[in-house]
């Protein structure tokens, strides 16, 4: 198949690292117009067609064409998932000056490299890893038109790379939401309780990592505490990338969409003026399905799912509650979290 010379790639985002292969040392990157970015949920698998040109390239000889002025400045948005990061995500991507890059999917292989740093089944050196973080730090910050900002949407999991993958100076959106709304949405969905319990060892592993050492085996806990371990391991994660971070709870932000769209505007260093933050929220993006845009949502029927949810699982939501008071008990770091104030 045909596609760039490692030369080209630092010229626009035109060619996507789509995937990484750790044992080769190599990405595939694929091709994508500025109308394929903005209109893709995630940049994974999902955006390619039989018809899709690609290339594998060895990361050695991307990095040897990297530019010594090349951008470093890409923005960030981190979260612990389903708290609204892709909508806001798409509205930030109207804007002309803002270039939004939701969920690219190599950096899920960066998180398993991270979570293998220096074990001795790790495929690549630690040496290794960390010039491949700041090469792909330069990959996504990459821009189509000079006035732009990358932003990128991470996966929820793989906030766990953000102290790593970020510049020093990157600003960071930090999305969530209490853990009460957390259960109950993940409660009312058969396809976020599948994920979540897909996730959950993962997390609980991270979790162990942070406190310094092993509370709790997986197969103990009731899936109401699963997902309350879950909100908790992704909170800690936000909480050691929150350098230069706003933090934003997913309520606040429905409660007043356009200031909140001003006050990220603000954050990230790209004005938005509150008429055209009224008129973003006004638009058709504010009653879609961010991740499937052919579905309708609003705000309004995410509150009658959670009151269901609340109604179907409460005791659920009880023992997940229960299990993060008795885990606060133990540990401030969870404490802190917990403490959290809901609006900000």
């Amino acid at each position: 198949m045909s596609g760039p010379g490692a030369h080209a790639l630092f010229q626009t985002p035109e060619w996507l690292p789509l995937t990484l292969d750790a044992n080769a040392g190599a990405a595939l990157f694929v091709p994508l117009d500025e109308r394929a970015y903005h209109s893709a949920s995630f940049l994974d698998e999902r955006i390619l067609t039989p018809e899709t040109r690609r290339q594998w390239i060895g990361l050695r000889e991307v990095a040897a064409h990297l530019p010594g002025h090349a951008r470093q400045d890409a923005h960030y948005i981190l979260h612990i998932g389903h708290v609204g990061s892709t909508l806001i995500a798409r509205l930030l991507g109207e804007r002309r000056d803002i270039f939004s890059v939701r969920e690219p999917a190599v950096l899920r292989g960066l998180a398993d490299l991270h979570r293998m740093a220096g074990e001795p089944e790790a495929p690549q050196s630690p040496v290794t890893v960390d010039h491949w973080f700041r090469l792909f730090r330069a990959l996504h910050a990459r821009t189509f038109r000079p006035e732009q900002q990358a932003l990128v949407k991470v996966t929820s999991f793989a906030s766990e790379i953000a102290p790593r993958l970020c510049a020093p100076d990157a600003k960071r959106l930090l999305l969530w939401v209490d853990a009460e709304t957390y259960l109950r949405t993940i409660l009312a969905g058969e396809g976020s309780r599948g994920e979540s319990a897909a996730l959950a060892g993962a997390r609980l592993r991270r979790l162990h990592r942070r406190l310094g050492g092993a509370g709790w085996k997986l197969w103990e806990m009731s899936e109401g505490q699963r997902i309350a371990m879950s909100w908790v391991s992704e909170m800690l994660s936000l909480a050691d990338a929150a350098d230069h971070g706003l933090w934003l709870s997913f309520d606040a932000f429905l409660a007043a969409p356009a200031q909140s769209l001003v006050r990220i505007g603000a954050h990230l260093g790209r004005p938005i003026p509150p008429a055209d933050a009224a008129a973003l929220v006004a638009g058709p993006l504010m009653q879609r399905y961010s991740k499937a845009p052919e579905h309708g949502y609003s705000a309004d029927l995410r509150r009658q799912l959670l009151v269901q949810a609340g109604t179907a699982h409460g005791a659920a939501i009880r023992a997940g509650l229960a299990w993060l008071e008795g885990a606060a008990a133990q540990h401030p770091r969870i404490a802190d979290v917990l403490a959290r104030p809901a609006g900000g």
